[in-house]
C-alpha cells in the first residue's frame, strides 16, 4: 500500500516511554512500540489507526500494514450499509490475527519441540545444563523473542462522510465537535476493554473465569487489556496462565467492538485517536476525571497557533510530556503515579477545519490569547492558589505578559464545570481570530506555547518570567519562616 496517498487532514505526535531517576532525569527503557496509520483510499474512503504494541513492536506493525491492505484494497465502497461496514471491518481483524500467527506458526512449533528436550527441573541452575541443554536453551529465548508480544488498535474509518470506530484494547477514540459560539462537545466513543470494564468482566466470566480476581489483579500477562492483537500466550497458552485457567474456551479475543456510525455532515471539529500511553500520562498526572476535556482543550489551543498540523499534535504530546514529569518533580501526592509512562501517540483528524494559516497576526502584535496557569503549592500553606497569566503569544517577537489574575483553586482540582463526557469547554474560534480563555480560569492550559523556547535534553526549558520577586513576595507575606523562597518555586 506505498501507493495509497496519506492523509493530509491528519497529523501524528509521539513521544517514546520514558522511565524518571532520582534526579527527575529520564531514560528510555525500550524502543518505541507503538505504530499508527493514515491513508486516503477511493471514493472518499480514510483510514486512521493508532496500535500500542507490547514486548516488542512486531504485531503493532503487522496489523497496521495488514489492516491497510485488507480495507484500502477496493474492499469498501460508498455503497455499503453501516452493517456491511461493521462486518468488513470484524473480518479485517479476524484476518489480521489470523494472519499473524501464519508468521509465527514455525517459530511456535519449533519452540513447543524443543522445550521437550530441556529437563523439567525449573530449580537447576544454567550452569548446571549440559552443553547440548545450553544451545537448546539459548535457541528457545531466541524463538521467544521472535514470537511474543501483542498490541490494541483504536481504527477510525470515514466512509460517505460518516465515522465508524473499531476498538481492540485500551486505547482511546473522541469526536469534539465545536459549535458556533466556540465551545466543544467532547465525545468517548466506546470504552476500553480493560480489567475494570463490567461488560468484558461479565463476558469473561461466561468462560468460567473468576473476574473479581481479574478486577482485583488489574493486569492479565502484564497488560491491563481483555481484548488484544497477538500475544500467543493469552491465546493458545491461556490455561498456563494462573488468572485464565478455567477458561472453557479462548478468553482474550481479538474481535473488535464498532461503533457507529456517526455523522460527519456539518459537524466542525476534530477526532483524536490516543494510544494508552498517552492517557495513562495524563491521568497519572491529573487524575481520570477531565483527562478527554484537557487533550481537547490543548488540541483546540495548539491548532489556534500552530501552522501545521504534524505540529499541533506533536505540540500536545510534548505538553503532556512535561505535565507527567512536571507532576513527577513536584512530590505533590500524585507524583508517586509518575515515576515512568509509556510510549504516547496522538493522532489528530480534523473536521471541515479551516487550514491552518501562519499565525495570523491579532492586533495586538501577532499571536493569540493564550491562558497559562502556574500551579504552585506550598506544602505548610493551607490555601492552595494558581495564578493565572494571560500570555499573548506572539509570532516572533518577544513575549508580552498580559493581565495578571490571581485564582484561588483547590490543587489537583481540574476546571469547573460538569464532568459528563459531553461536557463542554469554550476553544479559540479560529474563523474570527480572536479566542476565548477556556472556562473558568485557564487551569487547562498549564503548559507553555509552543513558541517557547526549546527544551533542552533535560527536557526543560529556560524560564521567560522571572518569579524571583513573587517568591520574595510571597514568603514575606506568608511569613512561615522558610528560605526567601518560601518553599516555592524552583528549589
Amino acid at each position: 500500500h506505498n501507493d495509497l496517498p496519506p492523509c493530509e487532514m491528519c497529523g501524528v505526535g509521539t513521544a517514546p516511554n520514558c522511565v524518571y531517576g532520582p534526579d527527575g532525569k529520564g531514560t528510555q527503557s525500550h524502543p518505541n512500540e507503538d505504530g499508527h496509520l493514515r491513508f486516503r483510499g477511493e471514493e472518499g474512503c480514510f483510514l486512521y489507526g493508532v496500535f500500542n504494541g507490547y514486548d516488542g513492536s512486531r504485531v503493532a506493525s503487522f496489523a497496521s500494514q495488514c489492516l491497510t491492505a485488507e480495507l484500502l484494497l477496493g474492499q469498501l465502497n460508498s455503497s455499503h450499509t453501516d452493517n456491511d461496514v461493521r462486518r468488513i471491518l470484524t473480518q479485517a481483524f479476524d484476518v489480521v490475527e489470523k494472519s499473524y500467527f501464519e508468521t509465527i506458526d514455525d517459530a511456535l512449533a519449533e519452540k513447543a519441540h524443543l522445550s521437550n528436550y530441556l529437563p523439567h527441573n525449573e530449580n537447576m541452575s544454567f550452569h548446571q545444563l549440559s552443553s547440548q541443554s545450553q544451545k537448546v536453551q539459548e535457541r528457545l529465548s531466541q524463538l521467544e523473542q521472535e514470537v511474543s508480544g501483542g498490541a490494541t488498535a483504536v481504527v477510525a474509518l470515514i466512509l460517505n462522510n460518516r465515522v465508524y470506530i473499531a476498538n481492540v484494547g485500551t486505547n482511546r477514540a473522541l469526536l469534539c465537535k465545536s459549535s458556533s459560539d466556540g465551545q466543544n462537545q467532547v465525545l468517548q466513543i466506546g470504552r476500553p476493554h480493560s480489567t475494570d470494564n463490567e461488560e468484558e468482566l461479565q463476558r469473561l466470566a461466561a468462560l468460567g473465569v473468576d473476574s473479581s480476581r481479574v478486577r482485583q489483579a488489574g493486569q492479565i500477562a502484564g497488560q491491563s487489556s481483555t481484548r488484544r492483537l497477538g500475544d500467543y500466550r493469552v491465546k493458545f497458552n491461556y490455561t498456563d496462565i494462573d488468572l485464565l485457567s478455567g477458561a472453557k474456551s479462548r478468553p482474550i479475543i481479538a474481535e473488535p467492538e464498532i461503533q457507529g456510525s456517526y455523522s460527519l455532515d456539518g459537524v466542525t471539529g476534530f477526532l483524536l485517536l490516543m494510544s494508552e500511553g498517552l492517557i495513562s500520562a495524563l491521568e497519572s498526572a491529573h487524575g481520570p476525571e477531565q483527562a478527554n476535556q484537557e487533550v481537547v482543550a490543548m488540541v483546540a489551543a495548539e491548532l489556534a497557533q500552530q501552522t501545521s498540523l504534524e505540529a499541533v499534535a506533536q505540540s500536545v504530546v510534548e505538553r503532556i510530556k512535561r505535565l507527567h514529569h512536571d507532576v513527577y518533580v513536584s512530590g505533590r501526592q500524585r507524583s508517586t503515579y509518575c515515576s515512568r509512562h509509556e510510549d504516547m501517540t496522538l493522532l489528530i483528524r480534523t473536521l471541515n477545519y479551516p487550514p491552518l494559516d501562519d499565525g495570523a497576526l491579532t492586533p495586538t502584535q501577532g499571536g493569540r490569547i493564550y491562558p497559562v496557569s502556574v500551579p504552585y503549592s506550598n506544602s505548610q500553606s493551607t490555601s492552595k492558589t494558581s495564578v493565572t497569566l494571560s500570555l499573548v503569544m506572539p509570532s516572533q517577537s518577544t513575549l508580552t505578559n498580559g493581565t495578571n489574575t490571581a485564582s484561588t483553586l483547590e490543587e489537583g482540582t481540574p476546571t469547573p464545570g460538569s464532568q459528563s463526557p459531553t461536557a463542554t469547554l469554550q476553544s479559540t474560534n479560529t474563523q474570527t481570530q480572536s479566542s476565548s480563555s477556556s472556562s473558568g480560569d485557564g487551569s487547562l492550559f498549564r503548559q507553555r506555547g509552543s513558541q517557547a523556547a526549546q527544551p533542552d535534553e533535560t527536557g526543560r526549558v529556560p524560564p521567560y518570567v522571572d518569579f524571583s520577586q513573587f517568591y520574595r513576595l510571597w514568603g514575606s507575606d506568608h511569613g512561615d519562616g522558610q528560605s526567601t523562597h518560601g518553599g516555592l518555586g524552583p528549589q
